[in-house]
């Protein structure tokens, strides 16, 4: 079976690992392979299906149980799983309690507990919620390993449509994302800081409870942490806002003062593609099929989306 598959970012790649895994010959293309052309690349890279369902139908849930397990397998160590924690200041106690009654698997956290969890929060926060069963990758590293670990299978990554064009595919997946030819899919735009400081310590993404959008800061390697995002309905690529910018820097500085003196290393604008419901689709006509839509949800809801196109394909093989 000959699969080209359309897009390298999580979905695309995702897919191509699936199917590879499956023993189908695949084609990888894109222009612009793991590079911060793709929303993939602004991404938290939380693995956070509970906390998610805080906004997101429960269908977000259940197809995001087994991303961290399946991430793992495919890059082994790629994935902490030290759990989530979700905080807000006293003065936004009952968004925390709103936030508590549209999810599950989580613990009630008292300060004690919160010092435990996160030593460098120590006194700052009176309540919280853990959801020890949630996990984090690095988006980034995961994208350059994962293309890696392809190429090196025998998937073939290539940048120019015109040699793909007239090569006889099996079955071709588009996984390209936002596009502004189609009127089904939507923008959404998210923005994200990442700043540098060795005088905080975090062992786990935090979230911050906001009444507009949710604020979390993720930590990453080298004294990293990754801040963001904003959910703005506009498909603008352009820089970051001083609204947005303000906004993000002062949520960090609200979970801890120390980062008030933290380098920002990097700004950065992802356009997330939505449905109008926010929820993925596979969509298959003919031998082409689709997935689209996974809006905020790319790491968390990829492995499953590639796990039902690689049975697609399968099952048609099967049947013949």
């Amino acid at each position: 079976m000959n699969v080209l598959v359309k897009g390298a970012g999580v979905a695309g790649l995702s897919v191509a690992h699936e199917l590879m895994s499956r023993g189908a010959r695949v084609t990888v293309l894109d222009p612009q392979p793991a590079s911060p052309a793709a929303a993939s690349w602004f991404a938290g890279g939380m693995l956070a299906p509970y906390c998610e369902r805080e906004s997101a139908e429960q269908v977000v849930l259940e197809l995001g149980l087994g991303a961290a397990d399946w991430w793992e397998a495919a890059l082994p160590g790629s994935v902490t799983c030290n759990g989530t924690l979700v905080l807000a200041p006293i003065r936004d106690v009952r968004e925390l309690e709103r936030f508590g009654s549209r999810t599950s698997g989580f613990e009630w956290a008292d300060d004690d507990a919160i010092t435990t969890l996160e030593p460098d929060l120590a006194g700052r926060f009176r309540k919280g919620l853990f959801f020890e069963g949630e996990a984090h990758l690095d988006p980034r590293r995961v994208l350059i390993r994962l293309a890696a670990k392809l190429a090196e299978a025998g998937v073939v990554f290539e940048t120019d449509p015109v040699r793909t064009a007239t090569a006889g595919f099996d079955w071709t997946v588009q996984c390209t994302g936002y596009s502004r030819d189609d009127q089904t899919i939507r923008g959404v735009r998210g923005e994200m800081l990442v700043l540098r400081t060795a005088d905080i310590s975090l062992s786990r993404p935090v979230r911050l409870v906001h009444p507009r959008f949710p604020i979390y800061v993720v930590p990453r390697a080298d004294h990293t942490f990754m801040v963001g995002a904003t959910m703005l309905e506009s498909d603008s690529v352009g820089p970051i806002t001083v609204r947005s910018m303000m906004e993000l820097l002062n949520a960090a500085y609200s979970l801890h003062p120390a980062f008030g003196e933290a380098e920002i290393v990097e700004t950065g604008v992802g356009i997330r593609p939505a449905y109008p419901d926010n929820l993925p689709r596979v969509v298959r006509e003919g031998n082409t099929i689709s997935i689209n839509g996974l809006y905020r949800h790319g790491f968390l809801l990829a492995p499953a989306m590639a796990m039902l196109v690689a049975d697609m394909v399968s099952n048609e093989r099967r049947a013949h």
